[in-house]
């Protein structure tokens, strides 16, 4: 069975607790249940984890291209040059 998008498990995480905290469960069903919602849980944190490093890695690339940028913009104008006063 291929692992769910981050949605799906969100939507059954949700349908898990909203089951737990209805009650009327017998003990048995109540831990099942409570099992697969760590389960699913562990499915949001990965796909969350996932997330943080796309933007994190995209977060470094734009903060090295605004230093090129702001090297290639000192060399235009000449500012760090100590030749020109």
């Amino acid at each position: 069975m291929s692992e769910p998008t981050f949605e799906q498990a969100r939507d059954e995480l949700a349908e898990i607790v909203a089951k737990l905290e209805a009650g009327g469960l017998t003990l048995e069903e109540s831990l099942a249940l409570w099992n697969r919602g760590e389960e699913v849980a562990r499915v949001c944190t990965e796909w969350l984890e996932k997330a943080q490093a796309v933007l994190d890695a995209a977060a470094e690339d734009s903060e090295d291209a605004d230093a090129v940028a702001d090297t290639d913009a000192d060399a235009e104008t000449g500012a760090g040059d100590s030749t020109q006063e």
